[in-house]
């Protein structure tokens, strides 16, 4: 395909995108032509493929290929209803990869819907990972507060140490040394670094908790607020299970360190590439 007909078809592709509520979607009826489908019957058949595809992805069928009406000219000033399907953009993608390859706009559409696809997934996965970033950087300011706190009322570093292992106990049901194991945490490395953003979350709403209670409460030493904090890790477990989300089961994450050090990676590149 000459670099004329690529840059002609581009155009059309972007040119036929509408934005529905939001979501930027196709004509089901505008892409039959853009794909060189004369028959919108034959047009049908890549469809059931597509949405079979979509399913079996784990994708609900609904949220990709929405079923519509439009009215079409007949002549003569009159007008008919035929049936039309909005389509999102990874739905384009699923039709495009179920058409017939043998076509050039197939082949196209293959390529233009899987770039754009593909970029989508990175721009979600950057902001998984961001918030990630910013969950452990909360965990760490208000740990941060409640160790400042407990200091002021006869908890050293080795005392707080030990109810935060308690409270993690109270949490995931495991020791320290076994949810380390489970997570592939290496010796010397806070357990939080390898967290699911969930976890984060629950230690840090528990963590939240202590700090509150603590004082009003007035309570003082390892031990009575090492009880408050195991109570606290307790009542957030018992929330997440009744949500049917089990602590310890959630997958292990990459460590945090290297999600930081990818994220200002990309940053850096974005930057440079700005300035060309």
């Amino acid at each position: 395909m000459k670099s004329e007909e690529i840059k002609a078809l581009f155009i059309q592709f972007e040119n036929a995108s509408a934005e529905v509520g939001g979501v930027e979607c196709w004509s089901a009826r505008e892409l039959q032509k853009l794909l060189g489908y004369t028959l919108w019957q034959n047009f049908e058949k890549v469809f059931v493929k597509a949405k079979s595809a979509c399913e079996n992805a784990g994708e609900e069928i609904t949220n990709h290929f929405i079923d519509v009406n439009k009215m079409v000219d007949i002549g003569s000033g009159a007008q008919k209803q035929i049936k039309d399907i909005l389509l999102t953009r990874y739905a384009c993608y699923l039709v495009a990869q179920n058409g017939d390859s043998r076509k050039e706009q197939i082949a196209f559409a293959q390529n233009y819907f899987a770039v754009q696809t593909r970029r989508a997934e990175v721009i979600e996965q950057r902001m998984l990972d961001y918030e990630r970033v910013k969950a452990r950087t909360q965990l760490a300011e208000t740990e941060k507060v409640l160790s400042g706190i407990l200091y002021e009322r006869g908890v050293d570093s080795k005392g707080f140490a030990l109810i935060r292992s308690k409270g993690d106990q109270a949490l995931f049901n495991l020791n320290t040394a076994m949810l380390k194991r489970r997570l592939g945490a290496p010796e010397g490395r806070p357990v939080a670094d390898f967290l699911h953003t969930v976890n984060l979350q629950a230690k840090d709403l528990a963590a939240g908790m202590t700090t509150v209670n603590v004082q009003a409460k007035n309570l003082n030493g390892v031990v009575s607020i090492g009880t408050e904090h195991v109570d606290n890790n307790a009542a957030v477990r018992k929330m997440l299970l009744e949500r049917g989300i089990v602590p310890e089961n959630l997958p292990p994450a990459e460590d945090i360190k290297k999600v930081e050090r990818k994220l200002k990676s990309e940053e850096k590149k974005a930057l440079k590439n700005k300035d060309k």
